[in-house]
C-alpha cells in the first residue's frame, strides 16, 4: 500500500531520492487532489488525522530543489520542484476570480467552490462543495473546510504539517466565518457555527460559553470544539493575577437562532450579488 511505502520513506531517509520516489509522491499528490486521499478526515470516533498523508507532504519537500517556475512571463516564482501551483480546467466547475489567488498542487477543491482574489489554498487541505474563500483569505496546509462554508475576507484558517500527529483546524459544514478572523491550533467548529469578525481562537485562549455559563474543556489533543450553531465574538477576561488588564477570551453569546439564520443568509445573498 502506498500508505506503508511512504511511512517506511519517511522514517528511514535514503542516502538521495530517486525518479521512483518522485512518482511516488506525485502517486500522493494525484490523490490528494482529486479527493481520494484526505489528510484528516471524520471517522465514528471523531476526526482521525492520516500521518502517512503529512509524511508524504513532508517527504515532496525534502526530495525537491528549489527552482524558477513559471508563473507569467514577467513572474516566476521559486519554490521546490516537487510543490507547484494547482493547475485547474473549466470541467474542475471551481471559480477563481482574477486578481492573485493561488492553489498549492496537492489540496482538494471541491466542484461549486468560489476563490476571491487574493486568496491562498495550502497543500493537503481540503475545500468542499459551495464554499466560498474570499479575498485575503488563508486555508492552511491540511485544513479540512466543509460544504457551504462562508470564509469571509481576510480569515485566516491554520493548519499544520508538523508534528505529523497534531490535528489541524476543522471548519464542519455551513458554517460562517466573519472577516479578519483567526482560528489556529486544530480548533475545531462544528457544522453551523458562526465566529463572529475579529475573533481569533486558538488551542490556548480560553472560550466561555455564556449560554451554559462555563469555560469550554480541551479535549485530548489539548484543544477545543466549538460547539454545533455556537455564536462566537470577540471578548475579553481580567488576567487572575492583575486584574487590571484583559486578555482575550472569545464568548459565546447565544446558539444559532432564525435571527442569525437571517443575518447570515442576508450577508451571503449580498455577497453573491457583489461578486
Amino acid at each position: 500500500m502506498i500508505s506503508d511505502i511512504i511511512t517506511a520513506l519517511y522514517n528511514t531517509p535514503p542516502s538521495h531520492y530517486t525518479k521512483e520516489h518522485r512518482q511516488l509522491f506525485q502517486q500522493l499528490v494525484d490523490g490528494l487532489n482529486d479527493g481520494q486521499y484526505r489528510a484528516c478526515e471524520p471517522s465514528p470516533e471523531g476526526w482521525k488525522v492520516n500521518q502517512w498523508i503529512k509524511m508524504g507532504i513532508l517527504l515532496g519537500f525534502r526530495m525537491g530543489t528549489l527552482a524558477q517556475i513559471p508563473w507569467s512571463e514577467t513572474k516566476p516564482f521559486y519554490d521546490k520542484d516537487t510543490i507547484r501551483e494547482k493547475q485547474f480546467k473549466l470541467n474542475d466547475n471551481v471559480r477563481i476570480v482574477p486578481g492573485g489567488s493561488s492553489a498549492r498542487n496537492g489540496c482538494y477543491i471541491a466542484p461549486g467552490v468560489t476563490i476571491m482574489p487574493p486568496a491562498f489554498v495550502n497543500i493537503g487541505s481540503w475545500v468542499d462543495s459551495g464554499t466560498m474563500v474570499d479575498s485575503h483569505a488563508l486555508v492552511g496546509s491540511c485544513a479540512q473546510i466543509g460544504k457551504n462554508v462562508h470564509l469571509s475576507a481576510g480569515a485566516m484558517i491554520g493548519g499544520v504539517l508538523e508534528p505529523i500527529g497534531s490535528r489541524p483546524v476543522i471548519i464542519e459544514d455551513e458554517v460562517f466565518v466573519g472577516g479578519n478572523t483567526g482560528i489556529y491550533e486544530g480548533i475545531i467548529v462544528c457544522s453551523k457555527a458562526v465566529i463572529a469578525s475579529g475573533t481569533i481562537i486558538t488551542s490556548s485562549t480560553p472560550v466561555y460559553d455564556s449560554v451554559n455559563a462555563c469555560y469550554l474543556e480541551r479535549d485530548a489533543g489539548g484543544s477545543f470544539t466549538i460547539p454545533a450553531g455556537a455564536v462566537v465574538v470577540p471578548g475579553t477576561r481580567s488576567m487572575k493575577n492583575n486584574p487590571s488588564f484583559q486578555i482575550a477570551c472569545p464568548i459565546i453569546i447565544k446558539y444559532r437562532d432564525a435571527k442569525t439564520d437571517t443575518a447570515v443568509k442576508l450577508e451571503q445573498d449580498l455577497r453573491s450579488v457583489l461578486d
